[in-house]
């Protein structure tokens, strides 16, 4: 087992070998009749169908069937112990994963080369909140541990100097001063961000660029922003993107984390680092408990 966001690519990326060679054997048995039927020929010698079947099998098959047979005991466990996923459980998951390979429309198109649907992934993620659910009987996480954790790595949740932000972005600097005399004349910046700003992500929220910390901008944009006194209006600010108008409305000065807000973060951290151990054992219990048949 692997932390969670790797162990939610791992289950994509088996997700895709099991459905892809599966849907590839029923394919060659489609395509051909009885055993040893012929698939391909190379200079009148044959390649039959019991050639490639074994050969699918010994390059992933074991793979393949030991998580099939991991999925179908968590399956049977889970009904035993009355557990179920959830639709917005399982869109939650799909959300983050997607997210992990860039969106929705990303991931989908990545499935597509597989000749995978969404649904498709989501009968497996319904299996992974099945599973996280069935560790949590065995899983216990302690404040105590929570405390130990957050003392120990304390700085990666120190809260960094941040400003809130709204920008309009235009493609030369004379269209930039013009809007900047407007706005020195007392016009509406949310208003004009949504006749003129190029930037078709947050224009219609009036420029609003929400909470910015220090790296996410590139630097021009960056160092305006932060050296920027609250209410004021930026100069034209010129970057690969074009000339922006700046406004801040907040700055957020750097502080120390707190455990309380951190809390859950950590809980979920910890849990997952133990199931990483715990999963190999409960899976060893229900190969014992239930009668596994490797027919292969």
């Amino acid at each position: 087992m692997f932390q969670q966001e790797n162990l939610k690519k791992y289950l994509i990326v088996l997700s895709v070998l099991v459905l892809l060679l599966a849907g590839t054997l029923a394919y060659v048995l489609i395509r051909s009749g009885g055993k040893g039927d012929v698939v391909a020929r190379v200079d009148g010698q044959p390649v039959s169908k019991d050639e490639l079947y074994e050969l699918m099998v010994q390059s992933n098959g074991q793979a393949a069937l030991d998580s099939l047979i991991s999925q179908k005991l968590v399956e049977l466990e889970a009904k035993e112990q009355n557990i179920t996923a959830t639709d917005a459980e399982v869109q939650k998951e799909l959300d983050e994963v997607a997210e992990y390979y860039g969106g929705l429309d990303v991931f989908e198109q990545s499935l597509k080369t597989y000749n995978l649907t969404l649904e498709d992934v989501k009968e497996d993620l319904a299996v992974q909140v099945k599973l996280e659910k069935l560790m949590k009987l065995k899983i216990n996480v302690t404040d105590k541990e929570i405390q130990e954790y957050f003392t120990a790595n304390k700085e990666l949740y120190d809260v960094e100097e941040q400003v809130k932000a709204s920008h309009i972005l235009v493609d030369t600097e004379e269209k930039a001063q013009e809007i900047r005399q407007k706005l020195e004349a007392g016009g509406d910046f949310a208003e004009l961000a949504k006749t003129n700003s190029q930037d078709t992500t947050n224009k219609d929220q009036g420029g609003d660029l929400g909470t910015i910390s220090r790296g996410q901008m590139v630097e021009e944009f960056e160092e305006a922003a932060f050296s920027l006194p609250v209410g004021e209006i930026s100069q034209p600010v010129k970057t690969e993107y074009g000339y922006h108008i700046i406004k801040v409305t907040e700055k957020i000065p750097a502080r120390e984390g707190t455990l309380a807000e951190n809390k859950e973060g950590i809980r979920d951290t910890l849990f997952n680092q133990k199931m990483q151990t715990e999963y190999s054992a409960w899976l060893d219990e229900q190969y014992k408990k239930h009668k596994v048949e490797t027919l292969l």
